[in-house]
């Protein structure tokens, strides 16, 4: 189990925090308004009302034992870097940060903050993913171009094997695992045959990935 602070709990801090409980994590939410650390106090490990940025107050509370501290602070950019300023000044490792403008960006850069998170962004890129590829049900970005996607196999690829897909050892795309029902199959060979309703993941360059894309229909 993780621990976990978010701070900020607005619609984005409020929906993560939610989120890792429902995960089996620990969740401190903070935030300065009273209304929001009300309605969350009883679904989360712990709330607490806290001006984020109070640097003593923050120091109470002892973030720097925290796994991540994820700064969900909304509009107010001055806020969100004072906030940031502080728990790197009070030794916080990992920070996480929604980002709202381009100029916030680049200054939490500077900031040298482990993830800076463009919410309506990331969520514009997995819908526009999701209308190009409909059989994509979620895809993972691991830098440097490389993807891990899952794919719901369609009725039409029924008994079809990998090697359609796959072109051998040198292949730019790898089959990790397959799901079949409640059944896990690591690392399938190429004469694997599929069946209608298997999950399918696929680890590749994205370019290799849309190359295929076409076949999965």
């Amino acid at each position: 189990m993780g621990q976990f602070a978010v701070i900020g709990l607005g619609r984005f801090g409020s929906s993560a925090s939610l989120e890792l409980i429902r995960l089996g994590h620990a969740v401190l939410g903070v935030d300065h308004n009273a209304k929001n650390v009300t309605q969350y106090a009883d679904e989360l490990t712990q709330a607490v009302i806290v001006d984020a940025t109070d640097k003593h107050a923050l120091e109470e509370l002892a973030l720097e034992n925290y796994d991540v501290v994820l700064v969900a602070i909304g509009s107010d950019i001055e806020t969100s870097l004072v906030c940031v300023v502080h728990l790197k000044s009070l030794g916080v490792k990992t920070i996480w940060v929604k980002a709202s403008t381009t100029a916030h960006h680049l200054i939490l850069n500077k900031l040298g903050v482990a993830r800076i998170i463009h919410p309506e962004e990331e969520m514009g890129l997995r819908v526009a993913q999701a209308l190009s590829y409909p059989m994509v049900n979620d895809y993972i970005s691991l830098g440097n171009g490389e993807f891990v996607v899952e794919i719901h196999v369609s009725q039409t690829l029924q008994g079809a094997p990998l090697s359609r897909f796959i072109d051998g050892p040198r292949s730019p795309v790898h089959a990790l695992v397959i799901r079949r029902k409640s059944e896990l199959f690591v690392h399938p060979d190429r004469d694997f045959e599929l069946a209608a309703n298997d999950v399918l993941v696929l680890l590749g360059q994205l370019e290799a990935l849309k190359t295929i894309a076409p076949k999965l229909v």
